[in-house]
């Protein structure tokens, strides 16, 4: 069979290599941005750090997910290890709603007893973090059909956007001298977080629970498998993710001749590729097959009983 979607030795290097100049730049500059918040006083930098390093962990988790996914097949696990990819997302989603649930926490405690923030830092800080997150941005969109990959950009395009929002809080503090809108600031970085988080969250989840791919119409796949000449019939019809990218599909087709079946079957699955992006097919057939001209030969046939009179 053949498949859309092939990756060579050398993207799987490239995208690792990629993945990890993306992890050392954040996490170092986490620990920069998490100085500098405790030091000009700033929760928006301090949401912006913590946001950095949980990017440093979905980074992390995508590579080591990577590394785990291309694993062959084994005999404990017979489809391979591609669903590593979606735990780790997953794992990454959850860890980003953590993150949200605490500044949330502290900028409830901030608007009660407000701190002095320098905005001047926060702005200087805060400009270098952004300029980070462009650059990891940049390495990670060259490997966005990764699904791990995508979820560790979700996270850096988040944290640029809370950057932004960071740059601006600092210099509204320092212009008008008022901190709580450092607070402000950290609250709309948390909504971004939360938003793009809860939409990995269901994509991930949805995968993990084997539903329809989302852009396969289950009816239109079905429609199809019935229109090809020679299927009377489509039964126990299943699409579902093997990894983030790969589909697989199982069904029972009742076919008129089952002389056509290898011929059959070549058609169908070159169609679920071209059409649907299927590769990884597995298809039943079954048929009624006609009585032979002639006599019917019986599966088994019984001894004739002995007859008591013939033994006289």
């Amino acid at each position: 069979m053949s498949h859309a979607h092939r990756h060579t030795p050398a993207d799987h290097h490239a995208s690792r290599r990629r993945l990890l100049v993306a992890l050392v730049l954040t996490a170092g500059y986490a620990v920069v941005e998490a100085c500098g918040g405790i030091w000009a006083g700033s929760l928006a930098l301090l949401a912006d750090a913590g946001h950095m390093v949980t990017d440093a962990a979905a980074l992390g988790l995508a590579l080591f997910a990577q590394l785990i996914s291309i694993r062959p097949a084994s005999a404990q696990h017979s489809y391979g290890y591609a669903r590593a990819e979606i735990l780790g997302a997953l794992i990454n989603s959850l860890l980003m709603l953590a993150m949200v649930g605490w500044i949330v926490f502290e900028a409830i405690g901030r608007l009660m007893h407000p701190l002095a923030v320098n905005g001047l830092g926060v702005t200087g800080i805060a400009v270098i973090g952004l300029g980070i997150n462009m650059l990891s941005a940049w390495l990670l969109a060259g490997d966005s059909h990764n699904m791990n990959s995508r979820a560790a950009l979700l996270h850096v395009l988040g944290d640029m956007l809370g950057s932004v929002a960071a740059v601006v809080a600092g210099i509204l503090v320092w212009l008008t001298h008022w901190s709580p809108l450092d607070t402000f600031a950290a609250i709309l970085i948390a909504l971004l977080i939360l938003r793009s988080t809860w939409l990995l969250v269901l994509q991930s989840s949805h995968m993990l629970m084997e539903g329809v791919p989302r852009h396969v119409d289950l009816s239109a796949v079905g429609t199809a498998l019935a229109s090809q000449a020679g299927v009377e019939s489509v039964h126990d019809l299943h699409v579902w993710h093997l990894g983030s990218r790969e589909i697989a599909l199982s069904a029972h087709l009742v076919i008129t001749d089952a002389s056509h079946w290898p011929r059959l079957l070549a058609t169908v699955q070159s169609m679920l590729s071209k059409q649907f992006g299927i590769d990884h097919v597995t298809l039943q057939p079954a048929w009624n097959t006609p009585p032979p001209r002639g006599k019917v030969i019986p599966l088994a046939e019984q001894a004739p009983s002995p007859d008591p009179h013939s033994e006289a």
